[in-house]
């Protein structure tokens, strides 16, 4: 990223500059163990999986002195990272920062302007500093949870046991994308759909860290695959494969007041691993490694596209988010359907109170409010 990009995201994303330097001042070791951990130390260390490497088939004293050097250089990090604050609050988009100042600033960036939070027994881990926002509105977030799901996957030729995220629109509807559905689904003739031969699919609205039971639920039929968005809709079961209910489908919103820049929303989805198309070491700091499972994923609505009914949005996604729903923060209403984007930079969503009128929606009952 350039160091405009840089300052400029700085400047746009993180809470009141003042406070964030008062707190890197004085609380550096709490901050640094964010480094480690990916939630500003709010993940307990033993639980933490290690870094690929010699450490982690090390004697535990050498282990010690390693994570001892990381510690160092973490704090020095956050060291960097105020002073960049500092120039910054100073001189503005015109500051001058190193490479070492550059570093710390993105990676504080990272940690609390655009998390991504870990999910555990149907609860998000406390936010970082300057989003206390989301404890305030904790209930009505976790009532969310329920009814996202992990899009998994058996016959798959790649050997892809997943594929994606999922959410209920209606009664026993899911939304996921298109990109999505062609990993299981394929064209019989011009207008119809059906499930590769072999394959089979379903929903886990579970697969949280650390869980231990998955709530699965198949996918009984295709709806529809949408012929201008990257949308897909399917039938599911009402019926768990351990026989325990569906649970309720979110509201789409029909509308959005105040569609304006900086709108606070949140995505909620199992971002995966993805070196491919991002930097493996800013994935390893804000994921701390963790992927797969259930994350709520903060950030803000960026700009509106009316002509393509889509919004970019700045929360932090991975691949795995693809079919994730965003949701608005102020209603608890879902605005769109995230199907593309580029980390830290910028994400697309197709716009779902636009599409009232769409008759695939219509054809699904999607629960508009």
């Amino acid at each position: 990223m350039k160091t405009s990009d840089l300052i400029n995201t700085a400047i746009r994303q993180l809470p009141d500059m003042e406070v964030m330097e008062d707190y890197l001042k004085s609380e550096p070791a709490d901050v640094a163990k964010g480094f480690a951990s990916g939630q500003l130390g709010l993940v307990p260390k033993a639980i933490v999986r290690p870094t690929a490497g010699f450490e982690s088939l090390a004697p535990t004293g050498i282990t010690s002195g390693l994570e001892s050097a990381r510690d160092e250089v973490r704090e020095r990090a956050v060291d960097a990272g105020r002073r960049a604050i500092s120039k910054i609050r100073k001189k503005g988009a015109a500051a001058k920062l190193d490479r070492e100042e550059e570093r710390g600033l993105e990676a504080i960036i990272l940690l609390v302007g655009r998390p991504a939070i870990l999910i555990q027994d149907g609860k998000f881990f406390p936010p970082p500093k300057g989003w206390e926002i989301l404890e305030q509105l904790r209930p009505n977030i976790e009532q969310s949870f329920n009814s996202i799901g992990r899009i998994e996957v058996t016959g798959h030729p790649a050997g892809m046991d997943w594929i994606g995220t999922g959410f209920l629109v209606s009664d026993n509807v899911i939304m996921t994308n298109r990109h999505v559905a062609k990993e299981f689904c394929r064209m019989a003739d011009a207008k119809k759909w059906e499930f590769e031969p072999g394959m089979t699919a379903r929903i886990d609205y579970n697969e949280q860290f650390g869980a231990t039971e998955s709530a699965e639920f198949a996918l009984t039929g295709i709806i529809g695959v949408h012929e201008k968005y990257d949308m897909a809709l399917f039938k599911v079961a009402l019926k768990s494969s351990s026989k325990a209910k569906s649970p309720n489908a979110l509201p789409i919103a029909s509308s959005v007041p105040k569609v304006t820049k900086g709108r606070k929303v949140y995505v909620v989805g199992y971002p995966a691993s993805d070196s491919r198309r991002n930097d493996p070491d800013e994935m390893r700091r804000i994921f701390s490694n963790i992927y797969d499972v259930k994350r709520l994923q903060p950030g803000e609505l960026r700009k509106v596209i009316p002509k393509d009914n889509e919004f970019e949005h700045d929360c932090s996604t991975l691949g795995g988010n693809s079919g994730s729903c965003v949701v608005d923060l102020d209603t608890n209403q879902v605005v769109g359907l995230h199907f593309s984007g580029s980390y830290q930079k910028a994400n697309r969503a197709v716009a779902l109170w636009q599409l009232v009128g769409d008759p695939l929606l219509k054809k699904a009952k999607v629960n508009f409010v």
